[in-house]
């Protein structure tokens, strides 16, 4: 597989900030919107596609591990070059999702109940987080750039694959409430 072409330049590494601080901003604006948008009923299976997508997400993550340990480059670089085309797919059907429905309130009881809390924030914070950590590693494998690459792996892996399990759990979790 050819290696994308950038220059290796401060331009692309701001650019990244910029998209790091941007696009949680951004989500966070168009979830804070109070009216829905009618985009018709075919929105209440996204959060089912989100479910699927976050847990091909995970898969891809542990087959480009697989890969990458196994020296197979191309391997590994297809595997997160899905994971990350994924993860630009659940964030438009999530978007898509809470701009046209209401959140379904959690309905679990007891012990559960901080359980499904607890993985619910912390998948929220650190699906923010990562953010920042997923660019650079896609920017630093990309234009070759492996020590950079490996150093922002070392961060990217661990929470994107916490923030990918999280979400199918906390959807498995909540799913039993959609309406």
């Amino acid at each position: 597989m050819a290696t994308l072409v950038l220059e290796k330049k401060p331009k692309y590494e701001r650019i990244i900030n910029i998209l790091a601080v941007v696009i949680p901003l951004a989500v966070a604006a168009l979830l804070g919107i109070r009216q829905k948008i009618d985009l018709g009923s075919w929105t209440k299976v996204l959060p089912h596609v989100i479910g699927v997508i976050n847990t091909l997400t995970a898969g891809f993550l542990l087959l480009g591990y697989y890969y990458i340990r196994k020296n197979d480059r191309n391997g590994h670089r297809k595997a997160m070059t899905a994971a990350f085309g994924l993860g630009a797919v659940f964030l438009v059907c999530y978007i898509l999702y809470h701009i046209s429905n209401e959140s379904t309130p959690f309905g679990g009881e007891g012990f559960v109940r901080p359980v499904y809390y607890f993985l619910l924030i912390s998948h929220i914070l650190l699906s923010i987080v990562v953010v920042w950590f997923v660019l650079r590693a896609v920017y630093f494998g990309y234009t070759n750039q492996l020590p950079q690459h490996r150093k922002a792996v070392k961060w990217a892996f661990p929470i994107w694959l916490y923030v990918s399990v999280s979400g199918v759990i906390v959807y498995l979790m909540i799913s039993p409430y959609y309406v």
